[in-house]
């Protein structure tokens, strides 16, 4: 019943008419549209009709401010964040002050980009990075560096692949910056910024970042969250990274000097010599005996006069070095001096055995990629019928680059029976094993017949790796029967080391020692290939493998071609030539070796008769060499100095009496010339204008022991008459010998 009523009232209220009340309008119908409307403020914050400006703040030509741009860089919208960072090159450019008054501000909101998800951002920033950069001295760069590589860390373990590969781009940025900063810790357990960073390398190749795995512990493991196989092109940009990292981090002498070191600042390195010394002290002494200590060019620093002398001037700075040329040979220190030594290497070995031992690891670790790499890109490198990839070249220039950087590092220590060392020295051998077919390295096919310049420095420096990998095989293998046995050796004397493989690496020696020939005397290295002096960063980037020859042949007992090939090119090379200081470097300390205490290698003068007479006619190339020079270039004129001085201070079995008079008949003209028309001239001498360098030769000339039937004392007398050094020429009438 209920449900019955309830369905007839609803009926009934379809045709029942509603009664108006009064004062109540008529109601409206039910289908009736609302067209009212209800107006609300609208905020337009970037209208410059409601927002206030400071009139005399910069502005781009959009007319934004520093600040405008700084809140874009957070917009959600991509063009307008890629816009912020072309708009703050453009206010900054325009205002540069403002780089420094806004640089923490320009800094924090910038790096916050890094791992932006557009690429085009990302583009823009490293662009906009890359021409700012340079513009900030590094003291103020520095203490923003956290920022910097907190992010770029962060970035290098992101999910997406491709903003991996850009914090690769960024930290090669950085590296050109602050290189200290970034492999600040990067062998140490501590969650440093270095360690991160290599971290990161390793995450990206997939090679593993568990450093207690691999090695001698089983097989590393990747530890990847997103692994995924890179392109060719994206790991060329990370194994070229990583080589830069390792170069900044290792600090390796050899690297230093691939960066092409100039004439007049840089020296030749040294380092492997030092295994031929029964300590690191004694090394370190002989290492000085032919730096210079003048710069290029004009004369030694002045003090401005005074009306009262201070008492703490160090005249010594610019007379010691002269006055330490008579100083006795291995001059001895006291006992405090000696103890403090001792504790300062103890230390310094027990910090540099922890990095080699963490080298060791890391390139166990590597070594598997590494080898890989090599292989899948070698055979299109070398192809013999067509032009080398431009990628894949690039990788194999990496590989062979991060090679030198860590087994250079290992093997320069001193060798040990570890097991570590041991297996160092076997991958090393097993990558030269891989290289040895194609070496020496050439470009054919295509590249060949265009001539590319580029192509064939890539393939030369290829070589110059190889025969550096290979010298240090042969530096870290034990001494032969027929060699001298080390006398006196302290704690750095040379222990037992693993020995690759004998007729291998015999044969590996053979073929660098072929190329090494030619390459000195500028022959062409392959079929086409374009032949042309040896460069400065080639030649000192050969004297490790050079030396590794040289002992090798002295402890075989024969007579190679090296160093004939050697003191050919070093007298043949110009006078003003970049390679020519470089050349006496090298070849003074190897004469000088012969008279030196503590040292304990094979090679020696006078092994031979005939390459006796050769240096001996290299020692008087130098008296024409210091005759051309003049004052050109006072740090080559004071290492020709010094090897004369040293060798004859040390009585040389290469100074005998036929030398001497030489000698000192090739060095009249130096001090004064008779010309055929104006008579007797001035020499070179009168134009050298720094003091301690015309005492250093006036040393020389005391020291060349002989008869003045030559004139060359009268010569001297004349050109010092009126000058400063009169004095001091009269006080060496009496010829100064060495103790």
């Amino acid at each position: 019943m209920p449900k019955a009523t309830k369905k007839q009232k609803d009926k009934a209220a379809d045709f029942s008419k509603a009664k108006l009340k009064l004062g109540k309008g008529k109601k409206a119908p039910t289908n009736v549209v609302d067209t009212s409307y209800k107006a609300r403020s609208i905020a337009l914050p970037t209208q410059s009709i409601v927002q206030s400006k400071d009139s005399e703040a910069p502005t781009t030509r959009r007319r934004l401010t520093f600040d405008d741009l700084i809140a874009q860089l957070k917009h959600y919208n991509v063009g307008t964040r890629k816009d912020a960072i072309l708009g703050l090159r453009e206010l900054l450019d325009g205002y540069p002050t403002l780089i420094q008054t806004q640089l923490p501000s320009l800094v924090s909101n910038c790096t916050r980009l890094i791992a932006d998800e557009d690429a085009s951002v990302r583009r823009t920033l490293l662009s906009f990075l890359g021409w700012l950069l340079p513009q900030i001295p590094q003291e103020d760069l520095v203490p923003h560096s956290p920022v910097l590589l907190l992010f770029t860390t962060s970035a290098q373990t992101h999910i997406f692949p491709e903003i991996r590969i850009d914090a690769i781009r960024f930290l090669d940025l950085f590296l050109e910056h602050i290189p200290d900063i970034v492999t600040e810790g990067w062998a140490q357990s501590s969650g440093s910024h270095g360690r991160r960073v290599l971290e990161g390398y390793l995450g990206v190749l997939n090679a593993g970042t568990i450093f207690g795995e691999g090695g001698d512990t089983g097989p590393v493991q990747a530890t990847s969250v997103a692994s995924v196989v890179l392109s060719a092109s994206s790991k060329l940009v990370v194994l070229k990274s990583l080589s830069s990292f390792l170069n900044c981090a290792l600090s390796t002498p050899s690297a230093s000097n691939h960066a092409g070191p100039s004439s007049s600042t840089c020296s030749i390195p040294t380092w492997f010599l030092s295994s031929s010394f029964t300590s690191s002290e004694a090394f370190e002494t002989f290492d000085s005996l032919l730096k210079p200590t003048l710069p290029a060019r004009g004369i030694l620093p002045h003090e401005k006069w005074k009306e009262e002398v201070d008492m703490e001037l160090n005249f010594e700075s610019f007379y010691g070095d002269f006055r330490r040329a008579f100083a006795p040979i291995n001059e001895g220190c006291s006992l405090q001096e000696l103890c403090d030594i001792d504790v300062a290497a103890s230390g310094q070995s027990s910090d540099s055995s922890a990095r080699t031992s963490f080298v060791v690891h890391l390139a166990r670790t590597l070594h598997p990629t590494l080898v890989s790499t090599f292989l899948d890109c070698a055979p299109a490198v070398f192809s013999p019928s067509g032009g080398p990839p431009e990628t894949e070249l690039q990788m194999v220039q990496a590989v062979g680059e991060i090679c030198r950087c860590l087994y250079g590092a290992i093997l320069r220590e001193p060798p040990n029976a570890t097991k570590a060392y041991s297996t160092a020295i076997e991958d090393l051998g097993t990558i030269l094993g891989y290289f040895s077919p194609y070496f020496p390295f050439t470009a054919g096919g295509t590249a060949l017949a265009k001539r590319d310049i580029k192509v064939e420095q890539a393939f030369q420096d290829l070589n110059l790796i190889y025969c550096e990998l290979t010298s240090y095989l042969v530096l870290a293998a034990p001494h032969t029967p027929g060699a001298p046995p080390p006398q006196n050796a302290g704690s750095h004397r040379r222990q037992k080391a693993p020995r690759a493989s004998a007729p291998a690496q015999t044969l590996r020696a053979s073929r660098v020692s072929e190329y090494v020939v030619q390459l000195l005397r500028g022959e062409t290295s392959g079929p086409g290939a374009l032949a042309r002096p040896i460069s400065l960063s080639a030649y000192s980037a050969l004297l490790p493998t050079i030396w590794s020859l040289l002992t090798s042949e002295a402890s075989g007992g024969g007579e190679g071609p090296v160093l004939r090939v050697l003191v050919e090119h070093a007298m043949k090379a110009g006078s003003t030539s970049a390679v020519k200081r470089a050349t006496i470097d090298f070849l003074g300390r190897l004469v000088l070796l012969e008279r030196e205490a503590e040292y304990v290698g094979a090679w020696r003068v006078g092994r031979t008769e005939a390459d006796d007479r050769r240096l001996e006619d290299w020692l008087l190339h130098l008296a024409q060499t210091l005759w051309e020079l003049g004052a050109s270039s006072l740090p080559t004129t004071e290492t020709i100095l010094r090897v004369l001085l040293r060798l004859c201070q040390r009585k040389s079995p290469l100074v005998r009496d036929q030398v001497v008079f030489a000698l000192r008949s090739r060095m009249v003209p130096f001090f004064i010339v008779n010309h055929p028309t104006k008579g007797r001239l001035l020499g070179p001498f009168a134009r050298l204008l720094s003091a301690p360098l015309r005492r250093l030769v006036l040393d020389v000339v005391a020291t060349l022991e002989g008869q003045d039937t030559d004139g060359l004392e009268s010569a001297v007398n004349e050109a010092v008459t009126g000058t400063e050094e009169e004095s001091y020429w009269a006080s060496l009438s009496v010829p100064v010998v060495a103790k």
